[in-house]
């Protein structure tokens, strides 16, 4: 099973990364950091007679990488109540995707399960649920099978290590995960 998490903290090695690496323990996944990556803000042209024209960044090949996943995790921390701009950039340029005759996107997705994880501070597991609607949505309109979605608490760097129903929640996941990869090798 091809497990792709995509990325969208702008911080190395913080709660977002640790809690979404406890769902991974054991679990073979590519990992795309969009902060490592160059994706540029979308020009809408859906509109135009001629579409949209073609932007030389990292978007194409991230594309790519989704169309060919079995499952795909989005891993974003809570930002002003919503997705990490990287995250949101990325998101945006599905638009893109959508009308490129090089890739068959939403055929490509289309029944792909993906999940969620988000981390934030005090209450995001309420604060949280709004942007877990958003991608509800997203998913709807694309066709993906929103498989479900984990949500933790930790503010400062590494609390997210304290939030024992989070990583309760990220233990089950990854047995799952886990399980999942085993009845596609067998």
């Amino acid at each position: 099973m091809q497990v792709l998490v995509i990325y969208g903290s702008s911080r190395e090695e913080g709660n977002t990364e640790l809690l979404t690496e406890k769902v991974l323990e054991g679990v073979d996944a590519t990992r795309v950091y969009l902060r490592q990556k160059e994706i540029r803000p979308i020009i809408d042209q859906r509109h135009a007679p001629e579409g949209f024209d073609p932007v030389d960044d990292d978007h194409d090949a991230i594309i790519a990488q989704m169309l060919s996943a079995d499952l795909v995790i989005f891993a974003t921390p809570l930002y002003w109540y919503g997705m990490s701009g990287p995250m949101k950039d990325f998101v945006d340029r599905w638009s893109q995707s959508s009308r490129d005759s090089r890739f068959d996107f939403k055929g490509g997705v289309k029944g792909k399960p993906a999940w969620v994880i988000i981390t934030g501070g005090k209450d995001a597991w309420l604060k949280g649920l709004p942007l877990i609607q958003q991608f509800a949505y997203i998913f709807s309109f694309v066709g993906m099978e929103f498989a479900g979605y984990l949500i933790g608490t930790g503010g400062q760097p590494g609390k997210i290590l304290e939030d024992e129903r989070a990583l309760l929640e990220a233990g089950w996941l990854n047995r799952q995960l886990r399980q999942k990869a085993e009845s596609f090798t067998s």
